[in-house]
């Protein structure tokens, strides 16, 4: 084969501005959430796996690599720029959608998507997880999930660091 076709995983990252077609198709109850997800580990996997059973459909919409600068996780964050980001998000089976967003919270995008079921991690209490309000007043649930796995991308990075300071 002279050519391979792309996976079909990258049929579900979809830019914002073709969101609005690509949800009339998803079953609902339609399930939201957001973050940066810049090196996956096992904690990302079991949490979106969790909020994917809440719902018949989900919609993970990534922060783009500017809003991640932004939110002070560091100079070199994210490590994995938004198109690697997203097709690695895509290709897990509880993923239905992959979108992302620029602005500094994904209010804007939650009031486009009007989800069913809208779910961050557990460092988010749901009075603080933005568009809680609205998702619930629609009749909307709204969950704040705890953590299962204590792992962060930002820990991996700590360890990656040392050893290679430690090497030098």
């Amino acid at each position: 084969m002279s050519e391979w076709p792309l996976p079909d995983f990258e049929q579900k990252i979809c830019p914002p501005e073709k969101l609005a077609e690509r949800l009339a198709a998803l079953p609902r109850p339609l399930v939201f959430t957001n973050g940066c997800f810049d090196i996956l580990h096992r904690g990302h996997v079991t949490y979106l796996a969790q909020a994917r059973a809440t719902g018949a459909a989900m919609v993970l919409a990534l922060n783009t690599d500017a809003s991640v600068r932004r939110q002070g996780k560091g100079s070199d964050r994210p490590i994995n720029p938004l198109a690697n980001r997203a097709a690695v998000a895509a290709a897990l089976d509880s993923v239905d959608l992959v979108t992302w967003f620029d602005d500094d919270t994904p209010a804007a995008l939650i009031a486009a998507v009007q989800p069913d079921v809208l779910v961050k991690g557990g460092d988010w209490p749901v009075d603080k997880i933005v568009g809680a309000a609205e998702v619930a007043a629609q009749g909307g649930r709204v969950y704040s999930i705890p953590f299962i796995h204590q792992t962060s991308t930002t820990q991996t990075l700590a360890k990656i660091r040392a050893a290679e300071a430690a090497e030098q």
